[in-house]
Protein backbone atom coordinates (compact mmCIF):
# COMPACT_ATOMS: atom_id res chain seq x y z
CA UNK A 1 0.00 0.00 0.00
CA UNK A 2 0.84 3.71 -1.13
CA UNK A 3 0.60 6.86 0.39
CA UNK A 4 1.63 10.20 0.94
CA UNK A 5 3.10 11.93 -1.96
CA UNK A 6 4.04 15.74 -2.73
CA UNK A 7 0.66 16.86 -3.53
CA UNK A 8 -1.34 19.27 -1.58
CA UNK A 9 -3.62 15.86 -0.41
CA UNK A 10 -0.52 14.60 1.29
CA UNK A 11 -2.33 14.56 4.86
CA UNK A 12 -5.45 13.38 3.30
CA UNK A 13 -3.75 10.62 1.18
CA UNK A 14 -2.13 9.48 5.19
CA UNK A 15 -5.34 9.06 6.61
CA UNK A 16 -6.98 7.24 3.59
CA UNK A 17 -3.45 4.62 3.59
CA UNK A 18 -3.93 4.08 7.41
CA UNK A 19 -7.42 3.68 7.27
CA UNK A 20 -7.04 1.23 4.20
CA UNK A 21 -3.81 -0.48 5.81
CA UNK A 22 -6.12 -1.40 9.24
CA UNK A 23 -9.11 -2.22 7.33
CA UNK A 24 -6.79 -4.75 5.44
CA UNK A 25 -5.06 -5.96 8.64
CA UNK A 26 -8.28 -6.62 9.96
CA UNK A 27 -9.77 -8.81 7.60
CA UNK A 28 -7.02 -11.22 7.91
CA UNK A 29 -7.27 -12.75 4.56
CA UNK A 30 -4.84 -10.37 2.86
CA UNK A 31 -1.37 -11.57 4.40
CA UNK A 32 1.51 -9.35 5.85
CA UNK A 33 0.24 -5.15 4.54
CA UNK A 34 3.43 -3.70 3.49
CA UNK A 35 2.71 0.59 4.18
CA UNK A 36 4.70 2.55 2.06
CA UNK A 37 5.17 6.69 2.36
CA UNK A 38 5.99 8.74 -0.14
CA UNK A 39 7.56 11.74 1.25
CA UNK A 40 6.39 15.46 0.69
CA UNK A 41 10.13 15.48 -0.70
CA UNK A 42 9.74 12.51 -3.07
CA UNK A 43 11.26 9.53 -1.32
CA UNK A 44 9.73 6.46 -0.49
CA UNK A 45 10.10 4.99 3.20
CA UNK A 46 8.47 1.51 4.63
CA UNK A 47 6.94 2.20 7.69
CA UNK A 48 4.60 0.21 10.30
CA UNK A 49 0.73 -0.31 9.16
CA UNK A 50 -0.27 0.42 12.68
CA UNK A 51 0.61 3.87 12.97
CA UNK A 52 -1.44 6.39 14.13
CA UNK A 53 -1.95 9.84 11.58
CA UNK A 54 0.13 12.09 14.05
CA UNK A 55 3.61 9.99 13.78
CA UNK A 56 3.59 11.34 10.42
CA UNK A 57 3.54 15.11 11.55
CA UNK A 58 7.40 15.96 10.97
CA UNK A 59 8.03 13.72 7.84
CA UNK A 60 8.79 9.96 8.04
CA UNK A 61 8.19 8.60 11.27
CA UNK A 62 10.68 7.03 13.55
CA UNK A 63 12.09 3.69 12.36
CA UNK A 64 11.18 4.05 8.96
CA UNK A 65 13.49 1.90 6.29
CA UNK A 66 14.30 3.86 3.09
CA UNK A 67 13.14 2.32 -0.20
CA UNK A 68 14.30 2.62 -3.39
CA UNK A 69 12.21 2.53 -6.67
CA UNK A 70 13.22 1.16 -9.77
CA UNK A 71 10.78 1.86 -12.97
CA UNK A 72 11.39 -1.21 -15.24
CA UNK A 73 10.70 -4.84 -15.54
CA UNK A 74 11.82 -6.81 -12.50
CA UNK A 75 11.77 -3.65 -10.41
CA UNK A 76 9.92 -2.24 -7.71
CA UNK A 77 10.77 -1.31 -4.14
CA UNK A 78 13.88 -2.24 -2.80
CA UNK A 79 15.83 -1.89 0.26
CA UNK A 80 19.29 0.01 0.08
CA UNK A 81 22.62 -2.37 0.70
CA UNK A 82 23.36 -2.66 4.26
CA UNK A 83 26.20 -2.45 4.11
CA UNK A 84 29.26 -3.82 1.60
CA UNK A 85 28.54 -7.29 0.93
CA UNK A 86 24.74 -7.03 1.62
CA UNK A 87 22.85 -6.88 -1.53
CA UNK A 88 19.53 -4.84 -1.89
CA UNK A 89 16.30 -6.61 -0.98
CA UNK A 90 13.26 -6.22 -3.49
CA UNK A 91 10.34 -5.86 -1.10
CA UNK A 92 7.95 -8.32 -2.66
CA UNK A 93 4.24 -7.30 -3.60
CA UNK A 94 1.43 -9.05 -5.00
CA UNK A 95 -0.17 -5.65 -5.68
CA UNK A 96 0.33 -2.14 -4.48
CA UNK A 97 -3.26 -0.55 -3.36
CA UNK A 98 -2.57 2.98 -4.58
CA UNK A 99 -4.33 5.46 -1.98
CA UNK A 100 -2.04 8.60 -3.01
CA UNK A 101 -4.52 11.66 -3.67
CA UNK A 102 -3.85 14.42 -6.00
CA UNK A 103 -0.71 15.21 -8.08
CA UNK A 104 1.53 12.30 -9.41
CA UNK A 105 -0.26 9.83 -7.05
CA UNK A 106 -3.82 10.45 -8.60
CA UNK A 107 -2.60 11.82 -12.41
CA UNK A 108 -0.87 8.91 -13.83
CA UNK A 109 2.89 9.38 -13.05
CA UNK A 110 2.70 6.75 -10.61
CA UNK A 111 0.43 4.57 -12.49
CA UNK A 112 2.92 4.24 -15.61
CA UNK A 113 5.93 3.88 -13.13
CA UNK A 114 4.17 0.63 -11.76
CA UNK A 115 3.16 -0.28 -15.08
CA UNK A 116 7.25 0.05 -15.87
CA UNK A 117 7.71 -2.23 -13.17
CA UNK A 118 5.54 -4.69 -13.71
CA UNK A 119 3.60 -4.16 -10.41
CA UNK A 120 -0.03 -4.87 -10.35
CA UNK A 121 -2.09 -1.60 -8.75
CA UNK A 122 -5.65 -1.03 -7.76
CA UNK A 123 -7.19 2.31 -9.03
CA UNK A 124 -7.48 3.73 -12.01
CA UNK A 125 -4.72 2.89 -15.14
CA UNK A 126 -2.35 5.67 -16.45
CA UNK A 127 -4.72 7.41 -19.15
CA UNK A 128 -7.91 6.84 -17.15
CA UNK A 129 -5.76 8.92 -14.30
CA UNK A 130 -4.57 11.57 -16.73
CA UNK A 131 -8.17 12.27 -18.05
CA UNK A 132 -9.75 12.39 -14.39
CA UNK A 133 -7.12 14.65 -13.11
CA UNK A 134 -7.70 17.01 -16.45
CA UNK A 135 -10.93 18.95 -15.62
CA UNK A 136 -10.80 20.41 -18.96
CA UNK A 137 -10.42 17.39 -20.91
CA UNK A 138 -12.49 15.31 -18.55
CA UNK A 139 -15.38 18.07 -19.21
CA UNK A 140 -14.65 17.76 -22.98
CA UNK A 141 -15.22 14.15 -22.66
CA UNK A 142 -18.78 14.68 -20.91
CA UNK A 143 -19.98 17.11 -23.48
CA UNK A 144 -18.94 14.94 -26.42
CA UNK A 145 -21.06 12.24 -24.72
CA UNK A 146 -23.91 14.56 -25.04
CA UNK A 147 -24.38 14.36 -21.14
CA UNK A 148 -25.61 17.38 -19.40
CA UNK A 149 -22.60 19.57 -18.18
CA UNK A 150 -21.56 22.80 -17.54
CA UNK A 151 -19.36 25.20 -20.29
CA UNK A 152 -15.56 25.35 -18.91
CA UNK A 153 -13.17 27.19 -20.03
CA UNK A 154 -9.18 27.50 -20.11
CA UNK A 155 -8.42 30.66 -18.65
CA UNK A 156 -4.77 32.27 -18.74
CA UNK A 157 -2.84 35.51 -18.55
CA UNK A 158 -5.01 37.90 -20.84
CA UNK A 159 -8.00 35.44 -22.07
CA UNK A 160 -10.96 37.17 -23.30
CA UNK A 161 -14.36 36.81 -22.42
CA UNK A 162 -16.11 34.24 -23.90
CA UNK A 163 -18.74 35.16 -26.10
CA UNK A 164 -22.09 33.22 -25.60
CA UNK A 165 -25.24 34.21 -23.28
CA UNK A 166 -24.46 30.82 -21.28
CA UNK A 167 -21.39 31.72 -20.09
CA UNK A 168 -21.95 34.52 -17.81
CA UNK A 169 -20.99 35.25 -14.49
CA UNK A 170 -20.52 34.64 -11.64
CA UNK A 171 -17.49 32.29 -12.17
CA UNK A 172 -16.49 28.90 -10.11
CA UNK A 173 -12.43 28.91 -10.89
CA UNK A 174 -10.01 26.07 -9.86
CA UNK A 175 -7.00 24.60 -11.00
CA UNK A 176 -7.16 22.54 -14.22
CA UNK A 177 -5.11 20.07 -12.98
CA UNK A 178 -6.21 19.04 -9.08
CA UNK A 179 -8.90 18.47 -6.66
CA UNK A 180 -9.95 18.38 -3.02
CA UNK A 181 -11.56 22.08 -3.53
CA UNK A 182 -7.88 23.85 -3.35
CA UNK A 183 -7.49 26.73 -4.80
CA UNK A 184 -10.99 27.53 -6.05
CA UNK A 185 -12.67 30.30 -5.96
CA UNK A 186 -16.25 32.37 -6.67
CA UNK A 187 -15.07 35.37 -8.97
CA UNK A 188 -18.09 37.73 -10.26
CA UNK A 189 -16.64 39.08 -13.18
CA UNK A 190 -14.17 38.03 -15.84
CA UNK A 191 -11.75 40.73 -15.58
CA UNK A 192 -11.36 39.44 -11.91
CA UNK A 193 -11.12 35.80 -13.08
CA UNK A 194 -8.04 36.96 -15.58
CA UNK A 195 -6.95 38.83 -12.86
CA UNK A 196 -6.84 35.63 -10.22
CA UNK A 197 -5.47 33.70 -12.79
CA UNK A 198 -2.76 36.32 -13.39
CA UNK A 199 -1.51 35.99 -9.69
CA UNK A 200 0.21 32.78 -10.77
CA UNK A 201 1.28 30.47 -7.49
CA UNK A 202 1.40 26.76 -7.68
CA UNK A 203 -2.40 26.05 -8.50
CA UNK A 204 -2.17 28.33 -11.67
CA UNK A 205 1.00 27.53 -13.01
CA UNK A 206 -0.59 25.04 -15.57
CA UNK A 207 -3.85 27.26 -15.81
CA UNK A 208 -6.52 27.47 -14.63
CA UNK A 209 -10.72 26.65 -15.71
CA UNK A 210 -13.81 28.54 -15.02
CA UNK A 211 -17.48 27.87 -15.40
CA UNK A 212 -20.79 29.65 -14.54
CA UNK A 213 -21.07 29.27 -10.73
CA UNK A 214 -25.09 27.80 -10.16
CA UNK A 215 -26.32 29.17 -6.97
CA UNK A 216 -27.98 27.12 -4.49
CA UNK A 217 -26.66 23.99 -6.56
CA UNK A 218 -26.11 20.60 -4.50
CA UNK A 219 -23.15 18.51 -4.42
CA UNK A 220 -24.54 15.14 -5.27
CA UNK A 221 -22.05 12.10 -5.14
CA UNK A 222 -22.17 8.59 -6.22
CA UNK A 223 -19.50 5.73 -5.56
CA UNK A 224 -18.67 3.12 -8.79
CA UNK A 225 -16.47 -0.27 -9.21
CA UNK A 226 -16.29 -2.08 -11.54
CA UNK A 227 -15.09 -5.82 -10.06
CA UNK A 228 -16.47 -8.58 -9.82
CA UNK A 229 -18.94 -5.67 -11.70
CA UNK A 230 -20.31 -2.88 -12.17
CA UNK A 231 -22.14 -1.78 -8.72
CA UNK A 232 -23.57 2.07 -7.61
CA UNK A 233 -23.52 3.05 -4.38
CA UNK A 234 -26.01 5.06 -2.81
CA UNK A 235 -26.45 8.65 -3.33
CA UNK A 236 -24.77 11.25 -0.94
CA UNK A 237 -25.77 14.76 -0.69
CA UNK A 238 -22.83 16.81 0.32
CA UNK A 239 -23.52 19.35 2.97
CA UNK A 240 -22.08 22.64 4.53
CA UNK A 241 -20.72 23.29 7.56
CA UNK A 242 -22.09 26.38 9.14
CA UNK A 243 -20.44 29.42 8.11
CA UNK A 244 -19.02 27.80 5.29
CA UNK A 245 -18.82 29.86 2.14
CA UNK A 246 -20.49 29.39 -1.29
CA UNK A 247 -18.55 26.22 -2.25
CA UNK A 248 -17.84 22.89 -0.55
CA UNK A 249 -13.90 24.03 0.69
CA UNK A 250 -11.54 21.67 1.14
CA UNK A 251 -12.14 22.06 5.41
CA UNK A 252 -15.69 21.45 4.81
CA UNK A 253 -14.80 17.59 2.97
CA UNK A 254 -11.41 16.76 4.88
CA UNK A 255 -10.65 18.84 8.07
CA UNK A 256 -13.78 16.74 10.34
CA UNK A 257 -11.39 14.28 11.74
CA UNK A 258 -11.28 11.06 9.50
CA UNK A 259 -10.88 12.86 6.29
CA UNK A 260 -14.36 12.64 3.52
CA UNK A 261 -15.53 9.82 6.24
CA UNK A 262 -16.24 12.92 8.98
CA UNK A 263 -17.71 15.35 6.54
CA UNK A 264 -21.42 16.50 6.45
CA UNK A 265 -23.86 14.83 4.20
CA UNK A 266 -27.28 13.52 3.26
CA UNK A 267 -26.47 9.75 3.06
CA UNK A 268 -28.30 8.08 1.25
CA UNK A 269 -29.84 11.79 -0.38
CA UNK A 270 -33.51 12.24 -0.75
CA UNK A 271 -33.59 12.24 -4.35
CA UNK A 272 -36.59 11.67 -6.88
CA UNK A 273 -35.96 8.18 -8.08
CA UNK A 274 -36.70 9.78 -11.68
CA UNK A 275 -33.33 12.06 -11.03
CA UNK A 276 -31.60 9.00 -9.26
CA UNK A 277 -32.53 6.93 -12.15
CA UNK A 278 -30.77 9.59 -14.67
CA UNK A 279 -27.98 10.04 -12.82
CA UNK A 280 -27.35 6.34 -12.40
CA UNK A 281 -27.28 6.21 -16.26
CA UNK A 282 -24.98 9.08 -16.62
CA UNK A 283 -22.88 7.34 -14.06
CA UNK A 284 -22.87 4.11 -16.25
CA UNK A 285 -21.98 5.63 -18.87
CA UNK A 286 -18.90 8.06 -17.66
CA UNK A 287 -17.68 4.68 -16.28
CA UNK A 288 -17.33 3.31 -19.51
CA UNK A 289 -16.16 6.19 -21.43
CA UNK A 290 -13.31 6.41 -19.06
CA UNK A 291 -12.29 2.73 -18.58
CA UNK A 292 -11.94 3.50 -14.87
CA UNK A 293 -10.82 0.35 -12.35
CA UNK A 294 -11.00 0.08 -8.66
CA UNK A 295 -13.79 1.99 -7.22
CA UNK A 296 -13.87 5.88 -7.67
CA UNK A 297 -16.54 8.84 -7.18
CA UNK A 298 -18.49 10.79 -9.83
CA UNK A 299 -19.41 14.40 -8.60
CA UNK A 300 -23.12 16.17 -9.82
CA UNK A 301 -24.43 19.69 -9.37
CA UNK A 302 -28.02 19.31 -8.96
CA UNK A 303 -30.41 22.62 -9.43
CA UNK A 304 -32.24 24.00 -6.24
CA UNK A 305 -35.34 22.92 -8.08
CA UNK A 306 -34.38 19.48 -8.84
CA UNK A 307 -35.21 19.98 -12.94
CA UNK A 308 -31.47 20.67 -13.66
CA UNK A 309 -28.26 18.40 -13.08
CA UNK A 310 -24.76 18.37 -14.44
CA UNK A 311 -22.02 16.26 -14.44
CA UNK A 312 -19.34 18.16 -12.38
CA UNK A 313 -16.28 16.12 -12.38
CA UNK A 314 -14.73 12.51 -11.59
CA UNK A 315 -12.54 11.68 -8.44
CA UNK A 316 -10.36 8.71 -9.73
CA UNK A 317 -9.19 8.01 -6.09
CA UNK A 318 -11.46 9.62 -4.10
CA UNK A 319 -10.89 10.20 -0.19
CA UNK A 320 -11.20 7.02 2.36
CA UNK A 321 -11.82 5.46 -1.23
CA UNK A 322 -15.80 6.29 -1.05
CA UNK A 323 -16.08 3.93 1.77
CA UNK A 324 -18.57 5.74 3.45
CA UNK A 325 -21.04 5.40 0.43
CA UNK A 326 -21.32 1.96 0.53
CA UNK A 327 -24.62 1.58 2.66
CA UNK A 328 -28.05 0.60 2.85
CA UNK A 329 -29.52 -1.74 -0.17
CA UNK A 330 -25.58 -0.89 -1.86
CA UNK A 331 -23.40 -1.87 1.67
CA UNK A 332 -20.26 -3.04 1.21
CA UNK A 333 -17.55 -3.62 3.77
CA UNK A 334 -14.53 -1.82 3.48
CA UNK A 335 -12.39 -4.63 3.69
CA UNK A 336 -14.43 -6.47 0.98
CA UNK A 337 -13.99 -3.58 -1.33
CA UNK A 338 -10.32 -3.34 -0.58
CA UNK A 339 -9.82 -7.17 -1.27
CA UNK A 340 -12.09 -6.95 -4.51
CA UNK A 341 -9.75 -3.72 -5.69
CA UNK A 342 -6.50 -6.43 -4.98
CA UNK A 343 -7.87 -9.01 -6.96
CA UNK A 344 -9.07 -6.68 -9.78
CA UNK A 345 -5.75 -5.48 -10.13
CA UNK A 346 -4.22 -9.05 -10.14
CA UNK A 347 -6.60 -10.69 -12.75
CA UNK A 348 -6.60 -7.17 -15.04
CA UNK A 349 -3.10 -5.48 -15.79
CA UNK A 350 -3.56 -2.25 -16.32
CA UNK A 351 -1.26 -2.25 -19.56
CA UNK A 352 0.25 -4.86 -21.65
CA UNK A 353 3.35 -4.19 -23.95
CA UNK A 354 4.61 -6.19 -26.96
CA UNK A 355 7.27 -5.59 -29.63
CA UNK A 356 5.42 -7.53 -32.04
CA UNK A 357 5.53 -6.23 -35.54
CA UNK A 358 9.25 -4.76 -34.50
CA UNK A 359 11.09 -7.08 -36.93
CA UNK A 360 13.66 -5.01 -38.40
CA UNK A 361 12.45 -4.15 -41.61
CA UNK A 362 12.64 -0.35 -41.08
CA UNK A 363 16.12 -0.72 -39.65
CA UNK A 364 17.26 -2.82 -42.73
CA UNK A 365 16.24 -0.49 -45.31
CA UNK A 366 16.61 2.65 -43.75
CA UNK A 367 19.89 4.80 -45.41
CA UNK A 368 22.98 6.35 -42.95
CA UNK A 369 21.22 8.63 -40.29
CA UNK A 370 23.83 11.42 -41.22
CA UNK A 371 22.29 11.71 -44.79
CA UNK A 372 18.92 12.07 -42.66
CA UNK A 373 20.28 15.12 -40.66
CA UNK A 374 21.55 16.90 -43.76
CA UNK A 375 17.63 17.19 -45.41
Amino acid sequence: MVFGGPSPEHDVSILTGLQAARALQSSGGAGRVEAIYWTKAGGFVSVDASLEAAAFLDGPPKGSRELRFVAQPGGGFFFPRGGVLSGERRLELSAVVNCCHGGPGEDGTVQAALDMAEIPYTGPTAAAAALGMDKLAFAGLVQAAGLPALPRRLVLPGSEAPAGDGFAGPYIVKPRFGGSSIGIEVIDAWADVVRYVGLGGPHAARGMVAEPYQDGAADVEVAMRSYPGFELSAFARALRRDGSGPILSYKDKYLGGEGMVSAPRELPAQLPESLQKELAEAALTVAGLSALRGVWRLDFLVSSSGESWWVNEVNTIPGSLAKYLWVGGAERSFPRLLADMVEEARARPSARWGAAGADGTALRSAAAIASKLAQ
